[in-house]
């Protein structure tokens, strides 16, 4: 594992492992990938392995507080390689992508490493014995699991691997173990909805408390399907009924545990047309990750940060661009939010919907709208001074749309400041108000 960079004055810096170095051990124990080094490296005295450049082998002891990080950079961020996912899930929305878009998004991984570190999602498929007997022994937790049936058959069906009936069978044994687990579950009406979802929650439910929360939320199907598995929409009455097994599931846990357990998705609320739940209903909103109370959690937020302002004021016009779906939700927080202020026309300042042309109007969310689209639909529309932009619409910590458009292809092509807005109602004032 060879290092790239030492952070200056750390405890890997002090006594002396330089880029160039590569880690061997740690304590006595191989180290093979970046668990074994955040694990191995918590103590506070360790002994560490070397290999230098040169290929001579030494030893060096490191002193720091005890879980304090010893300072090194690597090669790779898994200090591996990732691994791919080995299924071909019938919904998997990769394969709905059309060609030419950038490699990076044609990428499929199924990585417990990275559930544990990063909170991706894992199925589970491809871990060997080796790998659960190496969670349940280092006790890597939380780890994020897509379930989606534990019915063997459906969910080898869905996953279209024969290991993925093992499912229930690896998280009775994390369960023992005392590995926090955090399950979602994408529906597809007609194959795993009804008395299967049913069954799959109460076989989650048996879990409890190592299983924490589960999220249910609908299929993504985009118009590239040519030669897939077909599928069909969770339409306005599929998410109604859905909706209303999942809560009378949830009201059961209430009363046994005190928690709601199993919650849809904002998405699953807009599909059927019908209110979201209380914010408190959310409880610690631990499956925001999957669009479980983002909206009443938004809310909340700006709210709470509207009465700190004193004196409101607009300086700019400004628009607001979103998905089909949140579209009325972000007009009723900016109608709340223009309100407060004094002298302000809230007719020159507007929340423009997407249509989702790109990839089919099928898909309604806000992270899945293109440049292309917000240019077109937006060319003769009254703008005013800042166009502002859900920061999910863009690549992780860049200004690229999922068609390779930029920030600035629409500021050249709308003639307007285009800016990122964070989803999060404490940012949204903020901004607005300046």
């Amino acid at each position: 594992m060879k290092v790239t960079k030492t952070d200056l004055f750390s405890p890997a810096w002090r006594c002396g492992i330089r880029p160039g170095d590569s880690i061997r051990e740690i304590n006595g124990h191989r180290i093979c990938d970046v668990l074994d080094y955040k694990f191995y490296s918590y103590e506070k005295k360790l002994l560490v392995t070397l290999e230098g450049e040169d290929g001579k082998e030494r030893k060096v002891t490191l002193r720091k507080r005890e879980g304090e990080d010893i300072g090194l950079e690597f090669e790779t961020y898994l200090m591996d390689r990732p691994r791919s996912c080995a299924n071909r899930c019938i919904f998997c929305f990769i394969d709905q992508l059309p060609k030419g878009l950038r490699d990076s998004l044609y990428v499929k991984d199924d990585d417990m490493r990275l559930s544990f570190l990063l909170g991706n999602y894992i199925t589970l498929t491809n871990l060997s014995e080796q790998d659960i007997e190496r969670i349940c022994t280092m006790r890597i937790s939380p780890i994020n699991i897509s379930v989606h049936a534990t019915d063997p058959a459906v969910r080898e069906m869905m996953l279209r691997n024969k290991n993925a009936g093992k499912c229930m069978d690896i998280m009775r044994r994390f369960a023992e173990a005392r590995i926090s687990m955090q399950c979602q579950i994408v529906v597809c009406p007609g194959i795993n909805d009804g008395e299967i979802l049913l069954n799959t929650l109460r076989d989650l439910e048996s879990l409890y408390p190592t299983v924490g929360s589960v999220s249910v939320v609908p299929v993504g199907i985009t118009r590239f399907r040519e030669g897939l598995y077909p599928l069909n929409t969770v339409t306005r009455e599929t998410a109604g009924e859905i909706i209303d097994m999942v809560e009378e599931f949830s009201r059961g846990c209430m009363e046994k545990y005190m928690t709601s357990f199993v919650y849809c998705s904002d998405e699953m609320y807009l599909r059927s047309g019908r209110e979201l739940p209380e914010y408190d209903f959310y409880e610690e909103f631990s499956q925001l990750e999957n669009g479980v109370g983002l909206m009443r959690l938004f809310e909340h937020e700006l709210k709470t940060e509207l009465d700190k302002v004193q004196n409101p004021r607009v300086h700019k016009k400004f628009s607001i661009v979103s998905g089909v779906s949140a579209a009325p939700f972000m007009q009723k927080m900016l109608d709340y939010a223009l309100q407060k202020c004094d002298n302000v026309d809230s007719g020159a300042f507007h929340v423009y919907p997407i249509e989702n042309n790109f990839f089919g109007t099928t898909v309604d969310v806000a992270g899945l709208v293109v440049g292309g689209d917000i240019i077109a639909q937006l060319k003769e529309k009254s703008l005013g001074d800042i166009l502002y932009i859900p920061a999910v619409m863009l690549r992780h910590g860049g200004d690229m749309f999922l068609d390779d458009m930029t920030v600035a292809d629409l500021e050249q092509e709308l003639s307007v400041k285009v800016s990122p807005l964070e989803v999060d109602g404490a940012s949204f004032i903020k901004t607005i108000f300046g």
